[in-house]
């Protein structure tokens, strides 16, 4: 490991140069490099969570810690760590200060692994407009946590405003498990579905993202139901009647199980794996195009259409993150140029089209 204090980003490119090649061979095997930002109250979480997803996924770890936004005076400490405490691989920890930590783009792009995807993940408050932000306009892919939002709904909102085919959210990657489970239960079903409904909270991002998901795959709209359970978060439960009048029922009585009730059949206890937030952002870089599956659920969950047909490709927009801009256009607003966030004078590109159309739940 080298640490380097009130550093250049110059001196960051040499220090992690020298590290590698005292690494040798086994560090030329990098899959993609992944940038976390984060504020310095998250910083052991983020770490811990990156490590997990580092250890599956080889990968250049580049972590911007935003440290004393309005320190007076700029400056960078970093940390070049090889085969270190974040993983096998390479990784860079960055803290920065004053307007250097709202500019970490000067930082983080000569550190980019050569040839490679880009992934950034936001540990904390989700941008509000992602082409604001350099270090997410040239990753391919986007991973944003609308529960970290002081307003999940309005994040939710947001992020189906701001999208662009390649961003992803950890409040769709929780619900894996029971969009696997669902999609298995219809794999013997015959009948087909009339109506459904999803228990949980309607400020519930996790909630409404599984009811936009049945809502995208059953071609019904799907409600999010209250439970009456207090303090539960996330899916409790999911009923869907089929047109042959039976119905298929899923409960969970705490966040580990899920008892499965269908007419004619004993009832079903699954076990709903707990997932800490490493797996969660493993799950994530497994698949570097874009989740057609996720755009139509947060489509459907804030009534926004069209998003899997949306272009790919983010342009910045400058934007002083020092001051507050008044008037700017707000995510999905149109412009002279198009909408914000697209290639000025581009067009859409197609969506191709979903592999998930019609028939029943598919994971």
């Amino acid at each position: 490991m080298t640490t380097l204090w009130d550093t250049t980003g110059t001196a960051v490119v040499k220090a992690l140069a020298a590290e590698r090649r005292t690494g040798g061979a086994v560090m030329s095997g990098l899959a993609l490099t992944l940038g976390v930002v984060v504020d310095e109250k998250d910083v052991s979480e983020a770490e811990a969570a990156a490590t997990t997803a580092a250890s599956r996924h080889p990968c250049r770890l580049l972590v911007v810690i935003r440290r004393q936004v309005d320190a007076p005076i700029p400056r960078l400490d970093a940390e070049v760590l090889i085969g270190g405490r974040l993983g096998p691989g390479e990784a860079v920890v960055m803290g920065m200060y004053g307007r250097l930590a709202l500019h970490a783009e000067s930082v983080t792009l000569p550190l980019l692994a050569p040839d490679a995807p880009v992934v950034t993940w936001w540990q904390g408050e989700p941008p509000d407009l992602i082409a604001h932000d350099p270090l997410g306009v040239f990753a391919e892919r986007r991973v944003t946590d609308v529960a970290r939002a002081s307003d999940p709904v309005q994040a939710l909102t947001l992020r189906a405003r701001d999208f662009a085919p390649g961003d992803t959210d950890l409040a769709w990657t929780r619900i894996t498990a029971w969009r696997a489970l669902l999609a298995s239960v219809f794999d013997t079903v015959r009948a087909a579905p009339v109506r459904a409904s999803v228990l949980g909270r309607d400020t519930d991002p996790q909630a409404l993202l599984f009811a936009g998901w049945l809502t995208s795959r059953l071609g019904l709209r799907v409600p999010v139901a209250p439970d009456g359970r207090r303090g539960a978060t996330g899916v409790l439960g999911v009923t869907v009647e089929l047109d042959d009048g039976a119905s298929l029922r899923a409960e969970s009585p705490d966040s580990r199980n899920v008892v499965l009730r269908r007419a004619g059949q004993p009832d079903r206890l699954v076990a709903l794996p707990e997932r800490d937030l490493g797996d969660l952002l493993a799950e994530e870089l497994r698949r570097l195009d874009a989740d057609q599956r996720y755009a139509a659920a947060v489509g459907a969950a804030t009534g926004t259409s069209g998003l899997s047909r949306r272009s790919g490709r983010r342009v910045h927009i400058w934007r002083d993150p020092a001051e507050a801009s008044a008037g700017e256009a707000r995510p999905g607003e149109q412009t002279d140029a198009g909408p914000v966030g697209a290639e000025p004078g581009a067009t859409e590109a197609p969506a191709p089209a979903p592999d998930d159309a019609g028939g029943g739940p598919a994971g």
